[in-house]
């Protein structure tokens, strides 16, 4: 099977050679099993950053605590990398990249570093070669989708890329410089992320894997819940050597490659069970990105006002309503208002800052007919990585 265009329907039939391929609205033209899987997962990061200041006094949310950022960032990054297998550095895709990637991490680094100084009362400090907080993940996807074809040529990239993770897990020279940190030790769930195909994802669907992957996760809670008092949370960040973690270095080697296979088993047993039919909830999956970047105001902002300093927080109940709240506003940030408002700096037009390939050079830059698309470059109905 031919790769797809960058965020077509995977899978997805083609029309008979010379044969007119039929009109698809926007909806029909995306995968529901993949919005259905992005909303999930977001849901499932923004309840785990409500968990932060709850979990050192409750085992059993700081077992949820390591479940989560065992496979939803894993996951994530792996659908990225899928999304990610037609990428040829093409204008129409670099356009993409650079306004649906490149600005929004321009803008929240500034306004999350912004936030920050003003709810803490401190001096001001941008960089952006720093990310800071949850930026990293859109300067990593900038990263690994420049390097999509290179991956594509190279042979055994899973393998290739496993050891980069491992080599950079053990070096503590490599700073907090563009994360680069997790962006080798994400690495290789990018990278198999790119090399699986449509049928991959149709057999994980299967109903016996489905039946599986209850066991799977039911075990991995258990395997958590045991590893609270044993292991430290920060190997899951992927943000620092092992030797910042005071570790020796062959611990980082023998961790990466463990904790690979830890997250992988569980980030397909977690899409196993992700509807393949659309849902009440499938098309705020197109909202990912909006829910990711907007809610760590609130996940900062907790922190910096003390809203857990409080008795009812320690609570069964407490950590229910907070849960709760928690997947609301992880909601209610993947509307279509919500979209609507900040589109401005999630998708923004750049028509002044490119070429317009198709267009004669000294031609107006004016929309071409035909069909609808945005100004970052991506059709009505193409699915992006988050």
């Amino acid at each position: 099977m031919p790769p797809t265009s960058l965020g077509t329907v995977p899978g997805a039939t083609t029309p008979a050679d010379g044969a007119a391929p039929a009109a698809k609205s926007p909806a029909a033209a995306r995968d529901p099993f993949f919005d259905n899987a992005k909303f999930l997962a977001i849901v499932l990061v923004v309840v785990g950053h409500s968990w932060e200041a709850l979990r050192d006094d409750n085992r059993v949310l700081a077992a949820g605590y390591l479940l989560l950022y065992a496979f939803h960032m894993p996951a994530f990054t792996l659908i990225s990398g899928y999304f990610s297998r037609s990428f040829r550095h093409e204008p129409r895709q670099l356009k993409r990249l650079v306004g649906s990637v490149l600005v929004p991490y321009a803008v929240f680094e500034i306004a999350l570093n912004v936030f920050r100084a003003w709810a803490e009362g401190e001096e001001l400090k941008i960089s952006l070669l720093h990310p800071w907080y949850l930026t990293w993940f859109l300067m990593a996807l900038f990263i690994w989708r420049l390097t999509a074809p290179l991956w594509q040529q190279v042979r055994h990239p899973f393998l290739l890329s496993t050891a980069i993770a491992a080599l950079a897990s053990i070096d503590p020279w490599i700073g907090p410089d563009l994360g680069l940190q997790r962006v080798l030790q994400f690495l290789p769930f990018f990278v198999l992320g790119l090399k699986m195909r449509p049928e991959h994802f149709t057999r994980l669907r299967e109903r016996r894997v489905r039946i599986a992957a209850v066991p799977v996760l039911a075990g991995g809670a258990l395997v958590a819940y045991w590893a609270v008092l044993r292991m430290n949370p920060d190997w899951f960040y992927r943000r620092d050597a092992a030797q910042d973690l005071n570790a020796p270095w062959w611990v980082g080697v023998s961790m990466t490659v463990g904790m690979l296979v830890c997250s992988l088993v569980l980030s397909f047993a977690f899409l196993a069970l992700v509807p393949g039919r659309r849902t009440w909830f499938t098309a705020l999956g197109a909202g990912t990105l909006y829910a990711y970047l907007l809610h760590g105001f609130l996940a900062k902002g907790a922190h910096f006002w003390g809203w857990y300093d409080n008795a009812f927080s320690g609570t069964v109940l407490g950590a229910v309503t907070i849960s709760t709240l928690a997947a609301v506003l992880a909601v209610v940030l993947t509307t279509a208002p919500v979209r609507r408002v900040f589109r401005c700096v999630m998708e923004p037009k750049l028509d002044w800052l490119f070429h317009d390939p198709a267009r004669p050079s000294g031609a107006p830059n004016t929309p071409s007919g035909g069909g609808s698309s945005t100004s970052t470059g991506r059709r009505d109905g193409e699915q992006s990585a988050i």
